[in-house]
This record gives C-alpha cells, sequence and structure tokens, in this order.
C-alpha cells in the first residue's frame, strides 16, 4: 500500500490547468523528488498530495496508518511548503514549542535537539521576526522533523541556506530515508534531486512524467 496514492489528479487556478491526469504513488521508506519550473505547480501539487488543497478531479489517497476517521489531514506528516509560517514575537524555541504542545509527543529537549541539527541555536534570543531567510528555512525544517514525523513533504527545503549547510542537510534527509522515513521534496537543483531520491518526477506543461 502507497503512503500516497494520486489518481487522475487534475487542478486548475483562474482558468489555467496546473496539472491534469496525475497518476503518482509514493511508497514507504522512499525519496520522491519532482521537478519543474517556477510557476509549473510544484507546490500546489505537494498541498493536494497531503490534502490541503482538494483537487478538481481524480482522487488523492493516503495510507489509513495517517488517517484516522474524522482527520482532514494526514497524521504523523513533516511539512514544509511555501515559506516557512512563524510567530514573530517569538523566539526560535518558543515557536517551536508552541508546535509541538499541539500533539505532546516530543518534550522541549527533543525540541532542542531537532533546532541544533539544522544549525540554529535554541537559546538564541533572537525574535522569529528578526531572522535571516537562512534562519526562517531552518525553522521550517525543524518543525517539520522534530516529531520524527515518518513522512516528510518538502518543497525547495534548501532555499536560501548557504552551500555547506546544504550539503549537510543533504546528509541529515538521506539519514531518514536510510532509516525507513519516506520523502517526497522539490528543488530547482538537479544536483539535490540526485543525491537523496530514488524517484524523480518533472511537472512540465500540465504533465508528471517519469525521469527515472
Amino acid at each position: 500500500m502507497p503512503v500516497i496514492s494520486l489518481r487522475g489528479v487534475e487542478k486548475s487556478y483562474h482558468g489555467r490547468a496546473l496539472f491534469t491526469d496525475v497518476d503518482l504513488d509514493v511508497a514507504a521508506g522512499t525519496a520522491v523528488g519532482i521537478q519543474g519550473e517556477n510557476g509549473s505547480g510544484k507546490s500546489v501539487l505537494l498541498k493536494v498530495m497531503t490534502k490541503f488543497v482538494v483537487p478538481d478531479a481524480g482522487t488523492v489517497h493516503i495510507d489509513d496508518a495517517y488517517m484516522s476517521r474524522d482527520r482532514v489531514f494526514p497524521e504523523g506528516f513533516g511539512v514544509l511548503i511555501d515559506r516557512p509560517g512563524y510567530i514573530p514575537s517569538q523566539t526560535g524555541l518558543q515557536n517551536l514549542m508552541s508546535l509541538a504542545r499541539i500533539r505532546r509527543v516530543i518534550d522541549e529537549s527533543k525540541v532542542r535537539e531537532s533546532m541544533r541539527l539544522v544549525g540554529l541555536d535554541p537559546d538564541l534570543p533572537q525574535k522569529a521576526r528578526h531572522y535571516s531567510l537562512g534562519m526562517k528555512q531552518r525553522l521550517g525544517l525543524a518543525q517539520a522533523i522534530m516529531e520524527d514525523q515518518p513522512v516528510m513533504v518538502l518543497d525547495e527545503p534548501f532555499n536560501a541556506l548557504d552551500e555547506e549547510s546544504v550539503l549537510e542537510m543533504r546528509q541529515i534527509l538521506r539519514s531518514f530515508v536510510e532509516q525507513g522515513r519516506t520523502l517526497v521534496m522539490t528543488s530547482h537543483q538537479r544536483e539535490d534531486i540526485e543525491f537523496l531520491c530514488d524517484e524523480v518526477y518533472r511537472l512540465r506543461r500540465g504533465r508528471v512524467e517519469s525521469v527515472t
């Protein structure tokens, strides 16, 4: 049973078809990469895959292990799509602790560990409103991995990171997949996709095509 399965999925905005007749399966424990030009609909496709956006046609099925009867969105998914959201008046640690209190599956020590893993100092007193773009990206990555989410859906996860940080995050994400976690990601950089992903798809002219 795939973790995520799309059949005949279509989505349009303002009369423009972003993609049509998409069939795509994401198997557990694999890394799937999606490439495409700016504006091709990659972020929207990820939102459809996580049920944040309803497709115009077709079906999106998520493994029942992540969807209880009353859930609208999947549980156990670490999601980073578009720009990371944050509470401007809180520090990075305070932001992540606010999120951690929703499900109450991790404590502060785990939040701190995750921040250090992505290169953030949990004791930094700086408010999130004053974070650089790279720091905000790291904060978004931390929330997507801090609960050891078995499925990670990451839209341009290395955006605004310096070269050394990109190399470190590639290794971290690859290690997660080797541990059995599932990764779906987009990236403009072919090197990111080639290093991390077992299967690669290209979104082009409204079609999703396998390139592996």
